[in-house]
């Protein structure tokens, strides 16, 4: 059991499962620095850089303290002076790389100049898994584009973050300042805030879906060694004789290209999203309009 009561994971995919209070002391920069150690170059903010790029070439399961040390030229031990495992260090890691799409910071939060004199992930900028939407209060479409467009090649460079759960997600300095962002740029929607929040829901989920989808495929061919082609051929033979048969006539009867891979279903899904918005913007509108009269 972690200090503050919760029961930490044992296999580190989700966040907040550790130490919440070690987590948040150490994303906001509250906490306590090392005054020495046998290695003075050492840094947390160094730790979760290389901590990202072993997810990133070999998957979550492959960070552990001992490969970090290893990573890192230093001891083990070393390390549990920065930060106390896994889990806590999983929550440092998912608020630097889901803030790498964040312009940078225009102001300090209390707490951020003591976060980078320490090296914590917090002096990078970061975001709550929104994107980034860098446009005026007015633009609200641009801002969901943009939005689902950064998460989109976030999940690309950092597929890991498709495996762990978020659902206890640590807040730091980023976090919160991409949050803000994407409140800011959905706000001339004249939505009410839950479904200001309801539209951020709605744009992460499909940009995860999609790229959940992409993930595994890669994944399959990874395992098996065949290609999309090559598993669908050794099906093909089977699938032309059910379509023969007359009992799914429907799908017998759908074009050749149905199924091809230059149909962009993200441009697609994405242009249906911002059109339903823009159908429940015009339904507030009139609301309020009717309201008046």
């Amino acid at each position: 059991m972690a200090k503050d009561g919760t029961t930490a994971a044992t296999d580190g995919t989700a966040t907040g499962s550790g130490d919440t209070a070690r987590s948040l002391e150490l994303l906001w920069g509250t906490g306590e620095r090392p005054s020495r150690g046998p290695k003075p170059g050492l840094t947390l903010d160094r730790i979760v850089t290389a901590a990202v790029a072993v997810a990133d070439a070999e998957g979550l399961s492959a960070v552990s303290m001992r490969r970090l040390s290893t990573e890192l030229g230093t001891g083990t031990m070393s390390l549990y002076r920065y930060v106390p495992g896994k889990a806590e260090l999983l929550d440092l890691m998912l608020d630097r790389v889901l803030g790498e799409p964040l312009p940078a910071a225009t102001a300090e939060p209390d707490g951020a100049a003591a976060a980078e004199a320490s090296g914590t992930a917090a002096d990078r900028p970061g975001t709550a898994a929104v994107g980034t939407p860098a446009t005026g209060p007015g633009d609200w479409r641009a801002a969901v584009d943009t939005m689902a467009r950064s998460y989109l090649d976030n999940l690309r460079r950092h597929p890991w973050l498709l495996k762990i759960n978020q659902a206890r997600t640590v807040l730091g300095p980023s976090a919160l300042r991409g949050l803000e962002l994407a409140l800011t740029g959905l706000r001339g929607m004249g939505l009410r805030d839950p479904e200001l929040i309801g539209v951020i829901i709605t744009v992460n989920s499909f940009v995860e879906g999609l790229a959940r989808t992409r993930a595994d495929a890669a994944e399959a061919v990874r395992q098996t060694g065949l290609s999309d082609e090559e598993f669908w051929d050794r099906q093909r033979p089977y699938l032309e004789r059910a379509m023969l048969s007359g009992a799914y006539p429907v799908m017998a009867n759908m074009a050749e290209d149905t199924f091809s891979a230059e149909f962009d279903h993200f441009e697609f899904g994405l242009r249906r999203l911002i059109a339903g918005f823009e159908a429940l913007v015009r339904e507030r509108t009139a609301e309020r309009g009717a309201a008046r009269t």
